[in-house]
């Protein structure tokens, strides 16, 4: 006679007890999502991404942690530890998934992929981020003046501009200015307005001072010395960048990996390998960059 031993967990018969033993395994399941684990401590632990319980605290800031791995992670930004590293490049970092999402930096894998346009990514934040190009979606919103943002970066740095007296908004970005001459200044950038030219090459440029700026190019003029090294730069800024390869400073920081820069721009560029952002596009084929040498590159094709 045929015996049924019943699954508590799903209620499905089997007419031995060992498969029922190997069937246990993996049987336990999110009553409210499709997520299932061989563990019911793994699912008890997802269970608080629905139910929003976060039971183990910091005692340093108080920020609270639905797992004491994750409190771990968290753990480390306060005492700076980066127990992994990186065996091609030696960056650290304070988790090893942060790692593996770096790694990907030089394997150039992505496996995250958007449906709507086929960009890929190399994690999962950065899809998600992207997506919201198609959805429109801007989750981050200032309490202060209502502006909303698809980032958190892009909120922060919103709000510094409610830090200072900056009484002048632009009515695009909502980013604000002291002056309303900045302002217009600022609104060349939405506008691509290029009043002022180069009177050597005919390059143009949205502020006088960057014509003049320019034109140590031409002049081949350097002002600003490095003073360990006795580097000479056009312009302070330059000279501001390059003492951080002295100093070992990189106060620029990607909030989706922990990389770090010692520019914005670099930043700026790195986090384009998180979006999939390519705004340097052909004017002949239409492929896009997210560099402008690449373009460059890409245009030697068509001569």
């Amino acid at each position: 006679m045929d015996v049924n031993y019943p699954l508590e967990v799903c209620a499905t018969a089997f007419p031995k007890p060992a498969n029922l033993n190997d069937t246990v395994k993996k049987c336990y399941s999110c009553e409210l999502c499709d997520y299932s684990s061989n563990r019911k401590s793994d699912v008890k632990l997802h269970m608080r991404k629905h139910t929003g319980e976060k039971p183990f605290s910091c005692q340093v800031c108080g920020s609270a942690f639905s797992s004491t791995s994750s409190l771990k992670v968290h753990v480390r930004t306060h005492t700076g530890e980066k127990p992994y590293s990186c065996e091609v490049c030696g960056s650290l970092f304070s988790d090893y998934s942060c790692l593996k999402i770096h790694l990907r930096s030089h394997t150039g894998e992505k496996p995250y992929s958007c449906g709507t346009c086929g960009s890929s990514f190399s994690a999962p934040s950065s899809l998600k981020t992207h997506l919201r190009i198609h959805s429109g979606e801007k989750p981050y919103t200032c309490k202060i003046c209502g502006s909303s943002f698809a980032q958190n970066a892009g909120l922060k740095l919103h709000l510094l501009r409610h830090t200072v007296n900056k009484p002048y908004p632009c009515d695009v970005c909502g980013s604000f200015f002291k002056r309303i001459t900045n302002l217009k200044q600022h609104k060349r950038t939405h506008t691509g307005e290029k009043p002022f030219c180069c009177e050597v090459c005919g390059c143009s440029f949205s502020k006088k001072a960057h014509v003049q700026r320019h034109m140590r190019v031409h002049t081949g003029e350097k002002p600003f010395t490095c003073e360990v090294c006795g580097s000479a730069f056009s312009t302070t800024s330059y000279l501001k960048v390059h003492i951080r390869t002295h100093t070992g400073e990189k106060p620029y920081n990607c909030e989706m990996c922990n990389s770090s820069f010692s520019d914005r721009s670099h930043l700026r560029r790195h986090i384009r390998t998180h979006t999939g952002e390519k705004p340097y596009s052909c004017e002949v084929c239409a492929a896009r960059f997210s560099r402008k040498y690449s373009l460059k590159a890409h245009m030697q094709t068509h001569v």
